[in-house]
């Protein structure tokens, strides 16, 4: 497990709109320029809050939740 690349994924994705939008659409495909796990991938783009948490060690940020998390876990999917 990579915890500086899942911690890197999610800061660029509080401060890149762009590469947000990419990740809400297709995480896979966005990830895949990361050095990071099947679990992580899935756990990212997700929006997986407690095992991204359990994993890297540390609490999400109220910023990261509210930029990224709630976003990712309230769109709708068809």
């Amino acid at each position: 497990m990579s915890k500086e690349a899942v911690l890197a994924v999610l800061k660029r994705a509080t401060e890149d709109t762009s590469f947000y939008s990419q990740l809400a659409q297709d995480y896979a495909t966005v990830l895949k320029e990361y050095d990071l796990t099947p679990q992580e991938t899935i756990a990212i783009g997700t929006g997986d809050v407690r095992w991204i948490e359990s994993h890297i060690g540390a609490q999400v940020d109220q910023r990261l939740m509210e930029r990224v998390f709630i976003p990712l876990l309230s769109r709708e999917q068809w």
